[in-house]
């Protein structure tokens, strides 16, 4: 994804419940429990971190306790410090206070919780794309010298565009009109997508090994991201690692993929990628955001949306005004002969579909406009109007014109689209020698678009013959 990439709209849950979410998150719940139990006898290193002697007692506080108590104690420590919970009062003493964050947990808006608990997800992704330290120890333990990072072979910058990359990918599986709701995606398959050509036919052994490889990184990783609330994870089945060392193949059929890992962005998890992706140059609409703007922006918006998002951020739009002063903003946000005006007026016209008889008026007044006219006697015959003048010829191709020029814009050369031409050519025998003539910017896009999806080569080479004609009337 290019950092000008628009992404598929997101459908947000409220804020003040996505608040809630975040102070129930096991570590950010954990970190204040730790800011407030922090007190004048507390004492951190240089770097912020808990003296050695301090964690069994954090640990304590937090009601841990088994062998990874004081670790976790002491990655709650760090949230609090880095979220802004806790503050160093003075850092040759090393003493703490509460820190300005902490008071906005109880007395803030939900924006403001959100706001501590976006710094307390920073702080766990870095974790996350931090180095495996064990091996390290391990090695030194056995004699093997001193610790040397260069060992590793950890470029930070690498592990955490992985990261990034595999969370966009989540993000998108999350957002996307396909999207599989709620359910779950295997861990194979988001490593995958990450890792495996997008025309690569049938991967080779060394991205299978690849695959695997990440799976097991992206295992840990989101392990560490699931308590911050990002995440809801399965982990891989650690029967299938029977042997230390050994990683687990690649899934065999669609029955066992379960074992292998399973993740799913939580409603707060949507939010926070959201943001990030935000802060990083993406636009990344949410459903909702056009519900206050005008109706040419809400026309242009919604544009590249998906049918459902589209549907759905028309009618908060439409649930905030007078129906037919809606629909008359509408008719008027959707004139226009720019390259964009044809997805317009196809948006423009489902809204007005959805806005019912009122909007009868609105529609009789624009039966004369050389642009709307069509559009408006299709609503009102769809609606059972009475008395509607029917159109002229040149209105009829133009609107036909008009209508291909949006489905291109929306789908490209989708089978509905294809239906669609094979439609109109068979309904007018003459189609191609009068449609050549419309006088629509798009004209001999359109046509040219139907020579190229129309199966049967003669009629594909009269739309591609009156494309011809259409660009030398019009100059090229």
């Amino acid at each position: 994804m290019s950092d000008s990439s628009t992404l598929p709209p997101a459908r947000l849950h409220p804020e003040a419940e996505l608040a809630r979410d975040a102070l129930s998150a096991p570590l950010l719940s954990r970190a204040v429990r730790l800011a407030r139990w922090a007190g004048p006898d507390t004492r951190v290193e240089a770097g912020g971190e808990l003296v050695e002697e301090q964690l069994g007692a954090a640990a304590e506080a937090l009601g841990l306790s088994g062998g990874d108590a004081v670790a976790d104690a002491s990655e709650a420590w760090r949230v609090a410090l880095d979220a802004g919970l806790v503050e160093i009062v003075d850092e040759d003493e090393g003493t703490v206070t509460a820190g300005e964050e902490l008071a906005l947990l109880t007395g803030g808006s939900p924006q403001d919780v959100l706001g501590v608990w976006l710094a307390a997800l920073e702080t766990v992704l870095a974790d996350a794309s931090a180095p495996d330290l064990g091996a390290l120890v391990d090695a030194m333990a056995e004699g093997e010298g001193e610790l040397d990072l260069s060992s590793l072979d950890w470029d930070p910058e690498a592990e955490a565009e992985f990261l990034d990359g595999v969370l966009g990918n989540l993000y998108l599986l999350t957002v996307g009109e396909d999207a599989p709701g709620d359910a779950p995606v295997p861990l194979p398959a988001l490593a995958a997508s990450v890792l495996v050509p997008s025309d690569m036919g049938e991967p080779t052994n060394d991205v299978l090994q690849q695959v695997s490889d990440a799976m097991m990184r992206l295992d840990d990783q989101f392990r560490l991201l699931e308590p911050i609330g990002l995440v809801t994870y399965q982990p891989v089945d650690e029967a299938l690692m029977a042997e230390g060392d050994e990683e687990p193949a690649a899934p065999v059929d669609d029955t066992d993929v379960s074992r292998y890992g399973m993740v799913r962005l939580t409603p707060l998890g949507l939010y926070g990628l959201r943001a990030r992706l935000l802060e990083a140059g993406f636009t990344a609409p949410a459903v909702g955001e056009l519900a206050d703007k005008g109706a040419d922006t809400l026309l242009d918006g919604t544009a590249g949306f998906p049918p459902a998002a589209a549907h759905a951020e028309t009618e908060g739009w439409l649930a905030r005004r007078e129906p037919l002063a809606a629909a008359r903003e509408l008719l008027a946000a959707a004139r226009g002969a720019d390259a964009g005006a044809p997805l317009r007026r196809l948006r423009c016209q489902q809204a007005l579909a959805l806005v019912g008889a009122d909007a009868e008026p609105a529609l009789r007044e624009v039966l004369d406009d050389a642009e709307l006219g069509g559009l408006a006697r299709v609503w009102l015959a769809e609606h059972g109007a009475r008395d509607v003048p029917p159109p002229p010829e040149s209105m009829v191709f133009w609107l036909t014109v008009d209508t291909v020029a949006a489905q291109l814009a929306a789908e490209g050369n989708s089978e509905e689209l294809r239906a669609l031409v094979e439609g109109l050519a068979a309904q007018h025998s003459g189609f191609f020698a009068t449609a050549w003539r419309v006088d629509h910017p798009a004209t001999a896009d359109v046509l040219e678009a139907m020579g190229r999806l129309h199966p049967d080569k003669k009629i594909a080479k009269e739309a591609r013959k009156a494309a011809f004609k259409a660009r030398s009337q019009h100059g090229g």
